[in-house]
Formats: structure tokens, sequence, C-alpha cells
């Protein structure tokens, strides 16, 4: 199984340090033709010009989910199945997460004055978005807070099993409540209800959006590797010095 193959921390450095500058360069080209598509694209009949804040916000709030997916699974594999690299997956996953959620709350916010007349309202939606914010900053903050590796690992691990809770919640919010936030218009059972010139930039951002995610995912669960050699590194001169 592949996930055991690359469970060798030099193993995973190996294979992934080659593709890592593929994938920035495919984000880069995503990201240009994405906007550029966004600027081409027509304006909303209502909306006007305003809705070009979407290409930024749905792709980023699409991210804050799906991060947090890959941050769940990865706790998952670390607590159940002690994979060597799970918990710097998940940890190297949460700051990213973060930043596509704050990214979603406030374009969602710069979105909602113009268009409901309000920065903010608590309505279903938008407070679960708030809530997986606090669940990442609750993450980063537990994690930085236990010096012990195996403990944070397990600690935080149960944390991000307790926020999947929150994925659906967020997903149906809209169905479940009377909520200020429109309903879904591109993963609908009958299809997306968007027309297909604002479609497409916006499913071009969310594969940049995607791949700008696996760059910055690599490179930090790289660095973390990196890290707890030297710190592994660092405790065995330590415990021979204070042998000798």
């Amino acid at each position: 199984m592949i996930i055991s193959w690359l469970a060798n921390p030099d193993r995973f450095s190996k294979v992934f340090a080659p593709v890592r500058p593929w994938v920035a360069g495919l984000s880069l080209v995503l990201f240009a033709w994405g906007l550029y598509l966004c600027f081409v694209s027509p304006e909303d009949y209502q909306q006007g010009d305003t809705v070009r804040i979407m290409y930024i916000h749905v792709p980023a709030a699409w991210m804050a989910l799906f991060t947090y997916l890959v941050m769940g699974v990865a706790s998952f594999f670390g607590l159940i199945f002690r994979h060597a690299l799970a918990d710097a997956a998940a940890k190297a996953a949460a700051p990213i997460g973060a930043v596509f959620t704050a990214l979603a709350l406030i374009t969602g916010s710069l979105w909602g004055k113009p268009m409901w007349g309000t920065w903010w309202e608590w309505d279903g939606r938008m407070t679960s978005v708030l809530v997986l914010f606090l669940f990442y900053i609750g993450y980063i903050a537990l994690h930085a807070s236990i010096e012990d590796e195996q403990r944070a690992a397990k600690s935080t691990a149960i944390l991000a099993l307790i926020g999947l809770i929150n994925l659906p919640i967020i997903k149906f919010s809209v169905d479940w409540w009377n909520t200020l936030h429109q309903g879904a218009s591109v993963f609908r059972a009958d299809g997306p209800t968007v027309a297909p010139s604002m479609l497409w930039p916006l499913l071009v951002m969310a594969l940049a959006y995607k791949a700008l995610f696996v760059w910055l995912w690599l490179i930090r669960i790289d660095t973390e590797i990196l890290s707890r050699k030297y710190n592994g590194l660092r405790a065995r001169l330590g415990f021979r010095e204070g042998g000798v």
C-alpha cells in the first residue's frame, strides 16, 4: 500500500522533492489563467462586478473544508494505525487550512456588505465556518502547547476528529436552517445553476487553489520532517553530553 510505503520520512522527501516545482508551476499557470477568465467573464445582472469576489471566496471556502478533511484523515491514520508521517501531514495542513478559512470569511464579509447590507450575520453557514476557523486555531495552539511529540500528536488527532463533525454541518447548514446565505449552486443533484461563462473561471480557480495547497503542504511536511530530525539529533547530543 502506497501510504505505508511513504511512511518512511526519507523516502517521502526523496519522492516528492522533484514533484514540488512542477506543482508550483501548475498552480501559477492555473492562477494566471483563472484570474484572466475572472476579468473577462460577464458581470452578474444583479450584482454587477461585485460577483467577481466569488472567484476568490468560493474556492477558498471549498479548500477550507477540503484541508480540514485532509487533516482529519491524516489524524485518523496517526491515531489508529500509528502511521509515522500522519501527524506531520496533519500538522502541516493546519495553518494552510486556517488561512483558506480566514480568506473565505474575509471575502465573504466583503461580498456580504454590498449584497446583504451587512458585514456579518450569525446564520448557520457563516457561524459554522467561523467554528471551523476556531478548530484550526485550537489545533495549532494545542500542538504548540505540548512539548512531547507523541502526546501532542494524540491530543491534536482527537481534536481534529471531533472537528470533522462540523464539516457536514457547514455543507448542509443552508438546507437545515432558514439562512441569509444562499444555497448550493455548483454541487447539486440536478446540476449547477451557475452560468457556464461564470462556472469555468470558478472551476479553474478551484484547481489553482488545490495545486497551491498541494505545493504548500508538501513543503510544510518536508520542513516538519527536517525539524523532527533536528530535534531528535539535538536530544541525542544532549543525552550524550549529560551522560559524559
